[in-house]
């Protein structure tokens, strides 16, 4: 048995649906994605896959994992590259790898930016990362989901796809787009494949790491960290919501906040929160608001 007692934020019943299974996560080699490898493995017996293309920090995770890094595999691929997929999936089915869940979750954050400083690659390498790896992954994956029994796909989208932000227009649109795919694949699977959509809050992960907080006060940092939900937290809240099998999932204050005033309040959300922001003068919005 591997569920654990109960924790805050864990699954507490004796079994899970997907103890046992195979789980295919992209984006595994650092943040959510490395949380869920390690807890899929240590506590619900799964089977992970992990892609990313940081070798070095793969090879780190297997080291962590010790004695359970037998249950761990990996590919070195960019997902925004559909032949890598094909590849990747072509590979399983000659291996006779029967996988059951797959977890979308690589992705990443743009600069802060007015929409008119990002340059046409920058949108094209945000949505390829952010959108079009959910495609391929899926376009390749479903078919051979569908010969589980115990199928499920998790996109990892962003409170960002529920408010979008001054500063986010790229991030906000490809992560939208993430969610009302995942919705629409929900209904056209149901009964046959669990869809389930994660919309995580600002998260203490490596992902801001292009953003510019060098602020001699370090307010970016403080204000972040206090509305930031723990990575573990957030893992945690991912895989419970995962065996309670829920549709939509916002997990993190800040998430949270931005969903329900956003249903009250409508487009005053992104007016009050921007507001607060430019006042706060944060380094990392800089170019948003104090530049041409």
């Amino acid at each position: 048995m591997f569920c654990k007692k109960f924790k805050i934020g864990e699954c507490n019943m004796v079994n899970c649906w997907f103890d046992y299974k195979t789980v295919i996560i992209s984006g595994a080699s650092s943040g959510i994605g490395k949380g869920l490898v390690k807890k899929l493995i240590s506590e619900h017996g799964c089977t992970v896959i992990g892609i990313a293309r940081n070798e070095k920090r793969m090879k780190a995770l297997v080291s962590e994992l010790g004695d359970k890094a037998r249950y761990f595999s990996y590919y070195l691929f960019d997902v925004s590259d559909k032949e890598s997929w094909r590849s990747f999936a072509n590979d399983l089915t000659e291996k006779g790898i029967q996988p059951d869940i797959l977890i979308n979750n690589a992705g990443i954050l743009p600069k802060f930016n007015k929409f008119g400083h990002y340059s046409l690659e920058d949108i094209d390498r945000a949505m390829q990362v952010n959108f079009y790896s959910n495609v391929y992954s899926m376009n390749v994956m479903i078919p051979i989901l569908l010969k589980s029994k115990s199928a499920g796909i998790v996109n990892v989208s962003s409170s960002a796809a529920l408010c979008s932000l001054a500063g986010t227009s790229i991030y906000s649109a490809s992560k939208a787009a993430v969610k009302s795919m995942t919705e629409s694949i929900r209904e056209e699977y149901r009964g046959r494949i669990y869809v389930g959509l994660v919309c995580p809050g600002f998260t203490k992960t490596d992902i801001f790491h292009n953003q510019n907080r060098g602020d001699e006060s370090g307010l970016s940092d403080k204000m972040l960290d206090m509305v930031s939900t723990s990575c573990e937290r957030m893992v945690n809240d991912i895989v419970n919501g995962i065996w309670k099998k829920k549709a939509n999932m916002v997990f993190g204050i800040d998430a949270r906040m931005m969903h329900d005033s956003t249903r009250f309040f409508g487009v005053l959300t992104s007016k009050v929160s921007s507001s607060v922001i430019r006042k706060a003068h944060l380094e990392m919005f800089k170019d948003v608001f104090y530049s041409e």
